[in-house]
C-alpha cells in the first residue's frame, strides 16, 4: 500500500460559494480513478464520462450524464 499514485483524483473546495459551506474541508475523489469506493459496504459505480465525479449505487435512480449521448441535457 502506498507505493502508486492518482494525479487529481481529488479536489475540494477550501472557500466554496455562499450556500455550500458544509462541504468546506471535506474532499472529493473521483471513483473511476480509485481501485474501489464504497459507501458503508457497498462498492460504487463511477459515473461515466471524464468530467463527472459521482458515485453511483442501486439506491440512486439514473438517467446520468457522462456517457455517450448524454452531452448537454
Amino acid at each position: 500500500m502506498g507505493d502508486r499514485e492518482a494525479p487529481n483524483a481529488a479536489w475540494s473546495y477550501p472557500e466554496p460559494s455562499r450556500g455550500y459551506e458544509a462541504i468546506r474541508d471535506h474532499v472529493a475523489f473521483y471513483p473511476s480513478l480509485m481501485d474501489a469506493c464504497y459507501v458503508d459496504e457497498e462498492r460504487v459505480q463511477p459515473q461515466q464520462g471524464d468530467f463527472y465525479g459521482g458515485w453511483i449505487t442501486p439506491d440512486i435512480e439514473g438517467p446520468f450524464k457522462g456517457g455517450p449521448g448524454t452531452k448537454g441535457w
